[in-house]
């Protein structure tokens, strides 16, 4: 489909699943960017029943969640019959984001070993570091908590050839990252810029304070 010569180029929003093992086993890139986003924040605060003078106290970034719909179609794509999705249609697509809730194999086979062995202690199988990406000023680490996935129409073969996606997400503050972990400095580095924002937009609202003093 052509567009508009003078439009801007819009920037995907995606999802990127970092793993060690397989970089490239969970990378989602909206095929289209979803025209709404609901984010919930919900304050880390001092419990009220605490002691007397507390209430102002934050103990952390707050909790934010994120939910999103998003859409998926192979027509471009059968259009310029691409060899991937005539074969399978979108399951690949579907396939990268089930594998964000998915350990790996290797590791579910490693953890079958040792417990055959009689390992007393078998530690839980890491998730891959995901990343929701919205933009340069937003990259988060997240957590994939949930998603439902409507198939609405399939090939001869029974692929589905196009899918909404509704997605839960968690954000992940420095409250539940490991020290040295990526995805702490990732949501620093968030909290720097939205902090810088916030700064700008104060000098914004003063000047309009003193602009509608004036009239």
């Amino acid at each position: 489909m052509s567009s508009f010569p003078g439009s801007p180029r819009i920037i995907k929003g995606a999802l990127i699943g970092i793993d060690p093992l397989n970089p490239l086993a969970s990378v989602v890139v909206f095929q289209y960017n979803p025209d709404t986003m609901t984010r919930r924040l919900e304050a880390r605060a001092v419990s009220q029943e605490g002691e007397r003078g507390e209430a102002m106290r934050l103990t952390g970034a707050p909790k934010e969640t994120i939910t999103l719909n998003i859409e998926i179609d192979a027509a471009d794509q059968l259009e310029q019959a691409n060899p991937l999705a005539v074969t399978l249609g979108i399951h690949p697509t579907l396939a990268a984001l089930e594998m964000m809730l998915y350990p790996k194999v290797l590791s579910v086979v490693a953890n079958d070993i040792l417990a055959s062995l009689g390992s007393i202690e078998i530690m839980p199988v890491d998730s891959p570091m995901i990343l929701f990406v919205w933009g340069p000023s937003r990259v988060l680490p997240v957590r994939l908590t949930s998603f439902s996935i409507t198939e609405e129409a399939y090939d001869t073969m029974l692929n589905p050839l196009r899918a909404k996606v509704d997605l839960s997400l968690s954000v992940l503050s420095y409250q539940d990252l490991p020290m040295l972990s990526p995805a702490r400095a990732l949501f620093l580095v968030h909290h720097i810029t939205k902090e810088i924002m916030a700064t700008s937009n104060v000098f914004n609202s003063i000047g309009n304070i003193g602009t509608s003093l004036n009239l």
